[in-house]
């Protein structure tokens, strides 16, 4: 949600019309103005919140309580006298809040009950964050239209304004090309991380075919990522979590190529193992049959033991690879997300 808040320095047509109206039209702009400044104040500790915190209550908690100051915004509106017969500006005011009342109701809302299944699959993963960027761009065209009912009662009634971006507005215009810029990176991301899950599933029933698919996969995502991070312009000249994006497609890049080959070779052998098993234990021994059983038995287990070793190396670095990644996204988050209380 990035919304352009202004402070109003308001230079009156002159003294003459000033002192006909007890109640100057800039004076009645500062209060429509003012009954929004806590809602966007409460918009701006949500989101610092959900940016700097894991916390889902909390966040929740803050959600909620940036509803109650939309409610209490429209009270305030709604108790402002109309202006001269004109109700345009207090109307505008009025649709406004009550638009930003939905979409922290029901678009935010919706958004919360999507985190629970976004991790499921790359598709819903790019949905729930779509999501959030078609809100924030909901709210930013209902800001403009706010605005502009600004600007023409300004202009109107004559009362000259001199927009001085607050620093609330600067904060929350920060906070969504950031989030836009991480969704990108992070979805770049998410796809390689969701394949490897996808590879250890069927590795874990023993699906050759899918295992093989899978790796495929996994290194035609990592290949695209890469050049994708390489032509997304950095955040206010950070390269860090590009950088660290980066890093962690090539531990997914390297280990399909080199790592899931030897793996696979593990199940190949096992299950030539078995065939023969089943041969000989049907079978009357000779002593060729019983030492090319001996020999199966020893491959097998050369096998096992490789393929251990692999996995236990691989399960390490996959580790130290997304704990690099959560370390490294949190640090990124911290650096540029402005912290608002």
């Amino acid at each position: 949600m990035v919304l352009d808040i202004f402070h109003f320095r308001i230079i009156f047509p002159g003294r003459k019309s000033m002192a006909q109206s007890p109640e100057p039209p800039g004076s009645y702009m500062t209060a429509i103005s003012n009954a929004q400044e806590e809602m966007n104040q409460k918009y701006m500790a949500y989101l610092s919140a959900a940016s700097h915190s894991s916390r889902k209550r909390k966040i929740e908690k803050l959600r909620k309580a940036a509803l109650e100051s939309i409610e209490t915004a429209r009270y305030k509106t709604i108790d402002l006298p109309i202006y001269k017969g004109d109700n345009s500006l207090r109307q505008t005011g009025i649709d406004y809040i009550k638009f930003c009342y939905n979409i922290f109701n029901d678009d935010y809302g919706k958004i919360v009950n999507m985190e629970e299944i976004a991790e499921q699959s790359f598709d819903e993963m790019e949905a729930y964050l779509l999501l959030q960027e078609k809100t924030d761009e909901k709210i930013k065209e209902a800001n403009e239209k706010m605005n502009a009912g600004m600007q023409a009662f300004a202009a109107k009634y004559n009362v000259n304004i001199i927009n001085s971006k607050s620093e609330l507005g600067e904060k929350l215009g920060k906070a969504g090309a950031l989030t836009r810029y991480r969704n990108a990176v992070y979805l770049i991301f998410f796809k390689c991380y969701w394949q490897d899950g996808e590879i250890v599933k069927s590795m874990n029933n023993g699906k050759l075919t899918e295992l093989e698919q899978g790796r495929n996969s996994l290194i035609r995502f990592a290949e695209e990522g890469l050049k994708g991070l390489d032509t997304l312009k950095n955040f206010e000249s950070d390269p860090s979590l590009a950088s660290t994006c980066k890093q962690v497609l090539n531990f997914y890049k390297n280990m399909a190529e080199r790592d899931i080959p030897k793996q696979t070779d593990y199940f190949l052998k096992k299950e030539n193992f078995e065939k023969l098993k089943k041969d000989y234990d049907r079978n009357e021994q000779t002593k060729e049959s019983v030492n090319a059983y001996n020999k199966a038995v020893k491959e097998v287990n050369i096998a096992t033991s490789a393929f251990n070793e692999t996995n236990s190396k691989v399960n390490k670095e996959r580790n130290e690879a997304l704990n690099k990644w959560n370390e490294g996204e949190k640090k990124f988050m911290d650096d540029h997300m402005p912290h608002y209380k």
